[in-house]
């Protein structure tokens, strides 16, 4: 057998622990991945709660037909659905379906659970300030129609486009609505927030 010299043996170590350092850091960008897939529970009862890629927390405010409207911290990733459930469940006179309860969470948003007792109005569910953020899971036709760009046929678009998805993720998606441009996206991700 014939014998292996000094700078051999040298650069064979070498390549090994090349190999060996790209293998755990494959390992540990795999054991990575695997820890930030979203992993998502809820039930129609409530309760669950979902945790998405992106970790950390939101702060949403959650009022109307809830038993206990306040701000909660979730964690990133969570729904509408688990917002409600987070203060205390919809009251008897909630209108649930006036509102998308899988939409996802952003930070900062208020969630609005309309009442069906006479005063109460459905149109609040989601309702914002004149320059704050619309929500849009629960944007209606006349709030989309105040974003510059967006008239009543394309905001009743994006309507459509989002209920037939269960919801959007980002406002990113809008750009496959037909007669949404550029600009028009630029006007979106001013005004919407996921």
């Amino acid at each position: 057998m014939p014998e292996v010299s000094r700078a051999q043996l040298f650069v064979y170590a070498a390549v090994a622990v090349v190999l060996l350092l790209i293998g755990l850091r494959a390992l540990r960008a795999e054991g990575g991945e695997q820890a930030s897939f979203a992993v998502e529970s809820g039930s129609a009862g409530g309760g669950g709660f979902s945790v998405s890629e992106e970790g950390g927390d939101v702060v949403v405010d959650v009022t109307g037909a809830v038993r206990r409207p306040g701000v909660y911290r979730l964690p990133a990733g969570s729904r509408v659905e688990d917002a409600v459930a987070r203060a205390g469940g919809a009251e008897g006179d909630a209108v649930l379906e006036a509102i998308n309860l899988a939409a996802r969470l952003a930070d900062g948003q208020q969630v609005v659970v309309p009442s069906s007792k006479p005063g109460a109005t459905v149109a609040a569910a989601g309702a914002v300030s004149e320059d704050g953020p619309i929500s849009l899971g629960t944007a209606t036709v006349e709030q989309l129609d105040t974003i510059d760009g967006i008239g009543p046929v394309t905001a009743e678009d994006i309507i459509e486009f989002r209920d037939e998805r269960g919801g959007l993720a980002s406002v990113e998606q809008l750009d496959q609505v037909s007669g949404i441009g550029p600009a028009t996206m630029e006007a979106l991700r001013d005004r919407l927030q996921p």
